[in-house]
């Protein structure tokens, strides 16, 4: 598997929407599959079975490379800017 220097270099934040759920869906009223947390800033947004693609969209608009995941029990780790799942 290839190597993200991504991974080690980004902060824990806490999560913006305290998880609660996807901000953009909430915002709207779209319901949400599954959140991702931003690694760079705490953004919590849904993921790309969601019909938003709010976490994938907040990494492109941000160039923040390294979203988490927000379910409970998994602790995934996935970075944009390298295409490499982690866990």
């Amino acid at each position: 598997m290839a190597e993200c220097q991504h991974m080690e270099s980004v902060p824990l934040p806490e999560p913006e929407a305290r998880s609660r759920g996807c901000e953009e869906c909430l915002r709207i009223g779209q319901e949400w599959v599954h959140l991702r947390k931003c690694l760079a800033c705490g953004h919590v947004g849904c993921c790309d079975e969601s019909i938003g693609k709010h976490a994938t969209a907040h990494a492109r608009e941000t160039g923040h490379p390294v979203i988490r995941s927000f379910e409970p029990g998994e602790d995934w780790r996935y970075c944009y800017a390298d295409d490499v799942l982690a866990a």
